[in-house]
This record gives C-alpha cells, sequence and structure tokens, in this order.
C-alpha cells in the first residue's frame, strides 16, 4: 500500500507494528534526526524512524530524515561481528511460535557464520525501578497534556490513564530518573562494548486478536505491556535498532530486532542487510 512510512517510536511504535506485519522497522538514536515539527509523548524517548518492505528501504529513507547524502549502505561481513543473545528479560514469556521462530533464525545465522553467544544483560533489571512511577513518557506527555488545557475527561480512558500517571510524579523524582538514566546507560555501554548487536526477539507474542483487546480491559494491558517490553529498553538505552522478518513464509509474522550502540545507525544497517540476506538465503 505504500513504499514506506514514516513515524515516532517512544517505545516501540515502529518496531512493534513492523514486527507483527512482518515488515522491517528502524528506530535510530535520537538525536539523529531532528524532532523539530514533531508532535512528542516523551522529548527524552521519542525518535523519528521508518517502516518498509525491507532494510535497504529503512535505510534510504532514514538517509533522506537524516539529512544525509543518498548511498547504499554495504552489507556487513557476519563472521566478523558479535552479537549477543540476553540470557534475561528479553526472553522471558515468549509465544511458543515466537520461540521456535527466533531460535529457527539463531541456526540460521550460525549457519552463516554468524558468531552468537549469550550473555547477561543486568543493568535492565534497574530500568524498570526507574519507570516504576510511569516513566518519562507519563511526566512529559502530562506535561504536555496539561498546557493545552484540554478536558481530560474527553480522552480514551486506556490513553488518559497512562497520560495521568505522570501527575504524581514530582520534580525531585524527574531529576531523580534522569540520573538513574544516565548511570545505566554508563554501565550498560561499559558492561558491553564488545558486542556488535544484541539479538532478541523484538515482541514475545505474534498479533493479539483486536475483538478480544476491545473487550477486555485488563488483557489489553497484559498485551500491551508484553509489546512494549522489548523494544522499550532501546529508548530508554538511547540506542538504535532494528526490526526485520525472521518467521518461515505462510507463518504468523514474527520480528528480529538488532540492537546497536549509540550513533553507530548505519554499521547497524549494514549488520542488518547481512542479516536479512542470510536468512532470506535459508528459507
Amino acid at each position: 500500500m505504500a513504499a514506506a512510512a514514516v513515524g515516532t517510536d517512544t517505545g516501540g511504535s515502529i518496531r512493534i507494528p513492523a514486527a507483527l506485519c512482518g515488515l522491517t522497522g528502524f528506530k535510530p538514536t535520537q538525536q539523529r534526526i531532528s524532532l523539530e515539527g514533531v508532535s512528542l509523548l516523551s522529548s527524552t524517548l521519542d525518535s523519528v524512524g521508518t517502516i518498509a518492505p525491507t532494510v535497504r528501504c529503512c535505510a534510504a529513507v532514514d538517509a533522506v530524515l537524516a539529512g544525509h547524502a543518498a548511498s547504499e549502505v554495504p552489507p556487513a561481513e557476519l563472521c566478523s561481528k558479535l552479537h549477543a543473545v540476553p540470557k534475561n528479560h528479553f526472553l522471558d514469556e515468549l509465544d511458543p511460535h515466537v520461540a521456535a521462530a527466533f531460535e529457527s533464525a539463531l541456526s540460521r545465522l550460525s549457519r552463516a557464520g554468524a558468531k552468537i553467544i549469550e550473555a547477561a544483560l543486568p543493568e535492565v533489571a534497574g530500568i524498570g525501578e526507574v519507570n516504576v512511577k510511569g516513566g518519562f513518557a507519563a511526566a512529559e506527555s502530562y506535561a504536555f497534556h496539561r498546557r493545552l488545557g484540554t478536558d481530560f475527561g474527553a480522552y480514551d480512558p486506556l490513553v488518559r490513564e497512562r497520560i495521568e500517571r505522570g501527575q504524581a510524579i514530582g520534580a525531585a523524582d524527574y531529576l531523580e530518573m534522569v540520573g538513574e538514566r544516565a548511570s545505566i546507560i554508563r554501565r550498560f555501554d561499559r558492561g558491553h562494548a564488545r558486542f556488535d548487536a544484541i539479538i532478541c526477539p523484538t515482541v514475545p507474542i505474534v498479533a493479539p486478536e483486536i475483538r478480544v483487546l476491545q473487550e477486555d480491559a485488563a488483557e489489553f494491558r497484559r498485551v500491551n505491556a508484553l509489546l512494549l517490553r522489548n523494544p522499550a529498553v532501546v529508548n530508554f538505552l538511547d540506542r538504535c535498532a532494528l526490526s526485520l522478518p525472521c518467521h518461515q513464509p505462510g507463518e504468523a509474522p514474527v520480528g528480529l530486532m538488532l540492537i546497536g550502540r549509540r550513533m553507530e545507525d548505519r554499521a547497524l544497517l549494514s549488520l542488518g542487510l547481512a542479516i536479512e540476506q542470510a536468512l532470506a538465503m535459508q528459507r
């Protein structure tokens, strides 16, 4: 229906729909693309990204958004890169179909020469503690909507409850979040600098039925939290990430997420090209 789509990603809003629809989604490092003109949800977390059919398409649109000259991104040498599969957080509560597709993708990448090892990412556990009151998105969206002077009662209840959590976040709470985030980013960058990318499922489930989410608010909240869980880590850590399809033809779509280093976006796209080609060749 479209060659590509542009949107914002605060906790996965580029990568989640890409994963659920069998497309490719790229979330750049935040400062790579200007937020001028964007209606912000969170000035701390929002990034402007792309959904498209392939990694090459995402790279082409990304170059335009970033104001760079058009140039081809060459595929990386898989055998020269080191990839980490997290032991914690990212693989919890996987749907059996997602788990099977992910394991199959890892096997195919290993056969193509990719070096993949398991690694613990203990710093991720601290992110939940920082976000316990709603995090940056709640605080910053509440401040924005309060300034508008609009009637919160007119908002969708499931949206309103998430914005209104920001009302309970005071200035001291917010400053503490800023400091804790900076500390976690420093520790994460130091502890995992040797990895060219971290590989995990983009989301732990396949696309849910709309009817179930419309009829059951509790199920909506559960599924929403599951979908956001893996992608939101990337925004908190201020890194770039790429979701690309890893399922077999005819199966429900599953996304494979590659998490790269901050401001090494083109290197991640180059790696994504190589992984995309390796998976396609072995289907």
